[in-house]
């Protein structure tokens, strides 16, 4: 039987990241795997609306928090784990990772209660481990390329509207959770052309074992 693999993709707005989820997708779809392409806060009917909850209308740190873990939760047992069990390779465009990054350092949110509602959230049944991603692919960008690349290019949210300090936080949020894992994460460098950006996607992932260079042949994105 094949088993599931999950990878989550991350990164500040304007990183680029959500252009090489769906390419990868294809890669994967070329080598006979089947693809789960989803995103966090998202994934399902309950935790779409709890997305929009959360990018437009105000609230205090602990009840986005809740919001945010409660969509999670909604979206492991319903989406992500049935993928797994079947072997699929599951991409998510945004995962934990994220919610430490912009509740936890953007927003300077507790980090011990983040923790706590991750291991409640995450933790397998029977096991004391957490469920995360197999791989994350982290786009490091400088927060003020990232702002350049996003001024006009659609009505910013909640979060997207923030000031440059703010997501300096973020990209640092990033950097410390990867230095916690770093077995886990993939630094991709998003401050190149789209297509060495997805150069490095590809290497990553071949590298890994998980895909060959005949996988990417034919996936239009580069």
């Amino acid at each position: 039987m094949t088993l599931g693999l999950f990878i989550s993709f991350e990164g500040i707005d304007g990183a680029g990241k959500s252009t090489h989820v769906e390419a990868l997708a294809q890669a994967f779809k070329q080598a006979k795997r089947r693809v789960t392409l989803t995103r966090e806060p998202g994934g399902t009917p309950l935790a779409e609306k709890l997305r929009n909850m959360v990018l437009n209308d105000a609230m205090d740190p602990l009840t986005e928090a809740l919001l945010i873990f409660a969509a999670r939760r909604d979206h492991l047992k319903n989406v992500i784990e049935p993928a797994l069990e079947r072997g699929d390779v599951v991409l998510c465009d945004r995962f934990t990772d994220a919610t430490f990054a912009y509740q936890g350092y953007g927003r300077q949110f507790n980090l011990e209660v983040l923790s706590q509602l991750e291991r409640w959230v995450q933790q397998i049944e029977s096991s004391d481990q957490l469920h995360q991603p197999d791989m994350t692919l982290w786009f490091a960008l400088d927060p003020s390329i990232a702002a350049q690349r996003l001024v006009g290019a659609r009505v910013p949210d909640r979060f997207e509207s923030q000031p440059i300090d703010f997501f300096k936080q973020v990209h640092r949020g990033y950097q410390n959770r990867m230095n916690e894992s770093p077995q886990r994460f993939a630094q991709i460098n998003a401050d190149q052309t789209k297509e060495q950006v997805w150069d490095d996607v590809a290497s990553t992932l071949i590298q890994k074992q998980w895909l060959s260079a005949h996988d990417f042949s034919n996936t239009g994105h580069a």
